[in-house]
């Protein structure tokens, strides 16, 4: 069942990103058109982010292929960090694509250029802006659902490029009104500031996934469920980590059980909490279960009333609360947070 859910998810991955460089491909020929039209260096800085959305979306679609291969010898948490890569590379280009910007709009300041068509050439933008806004919501829902950090990353950016094409169209709507050209110079430079800060966010992104950086949403995510489903067997879990590869989600702790339980009746424990983390992440989690056997100290946090061997009442249980279950646990007694 859960081959299935993958199967689907990574067809639907597929499906968006495909769409997203189909999509890229016309719409940057047409805003190139547009440039060809007006001459104006607002225009393109659109056109050239455009060329950036093409070339990431193609970079997408071979990390997303490969991020969905199995683990092997060589790769055995898998190849879904790919996807960060394909984050970074895609920040990386808009960083270089706002220099471009840059240098257009400096020099149409400085030499102001007549806007030739600029009626048309705003409808035919606007046309392009609306399109890449139903583009990049689409990538951005699919992405958060499928858990892909590419299909995020580029809808985030087709999404930059809506920003992008509504501040041109806005600043050449007032280079319509008034007539002054050297407006264009400033929109193309402003533009290029924003998208700056786009490319460096996204960058930022990958090298936090690339360092293993922790995820305080996922690891709250792990730490509720794993309380959610708690029970009286289930006497601690320390030492949480929780990595994610791609839309792949890597888990391990500690689990503490009573020592008098069978390794038969412990195996059953942690295979029924594998589960349930696996069907929560429909499919694309994978848990490793280190199991303790209680010592006397921790009686006082265990709720199993009818053990035989409890030295201490029951007083002192807490939530699983993702800074509780994440320490690391001296099994003298000590503990420690990461």
């Amino acid at each position: 069942m859960s081959e299935n859910m993958e199967g689907n998810s990574h067809r639907l991955r597929i499906g968006a990103i495909g769409a997203s460089l189909v999509v890229g491909i016309l719409l940057m020929a047409l805003k190139f058109y547009v440039y060809r039209l007006t001459h104006s260096a607002a225009v393109l800085s659109d056109a050239l982010e455009s060329i950036i959305n093409v070339v990431a979306s193609a970079f997408a679609l071979i990390s997303i292929i490969m991020s969905a291969r199995p683990p092997d010898e060589s790769h055995p948490y898998g190849h879904g960090k790919i996807e960060f890569f394909s984050a970074g590379f895609e920040g990386a280009l808009i960083m270089v694509a706002a220099l471009g910007i840059f240098a257009s709009g400096i020099a149409h300041i400085v030499t102001p250029r007549e806007i030739q068509h600029l009626g048309g050439g705003l409808l035919l933008l606007l046309l392009t802006a609306v399109v890449n806004l139903v583009l990049g919501l689409y990538l951005v829902r699919v992405g958060k659902r499928s858990g892909s950090l590419t299909l995020t990353a580029d809808g985030e950016h087709v999404l930059s490029d809506v920003y992008t094409s509504g501040g041109v169209l806005l600043g050449l709507f007032l280079v319509y009104l008034t007539g002054y050209t050297w407006l264009d110079g400033i929109i193309a430079c402003v533009v290029g500031i924003r998208i700056l800060f786009t490319g460096g966010k996204l960058v930022r992104i990958s090298f936090g996934g690339l360092m293993d950086e922790s995820d305080p949403r996922l690891l709250e995510e792990v730490s509720q469920l794993l309380d959610k489903y708690r029970k009286d067997l289930w006497i601690d879990i320390h030492q949480l980590r929780v990595l994610r590869s791609g839309n792949l989600i890597n888990i391990d702790f500690h689990m503490i059980l009573p020592r008098h339980m069978s390794l038969d009746l412990a195996h059953e424990e942690s295979v029924k909490l594998e589960k349930i983390i696996i069907k929560h992440f429909s499919g694309n989690a994978r848990a490793l279960i280190h199991l303790d056997p209680c010592l006397d100290p921790e009686c006082v946090i265990c709720c199993n009333h009818g053990c035989e061997i409890r030295t201490e009442a029951a007083k002192d249980q807490s939530a699983w609360d993702p800074e509780t279950v994440s320490r690391i646990k001296n099994r003298h007694g000590i503990q420690r947070k990461p």
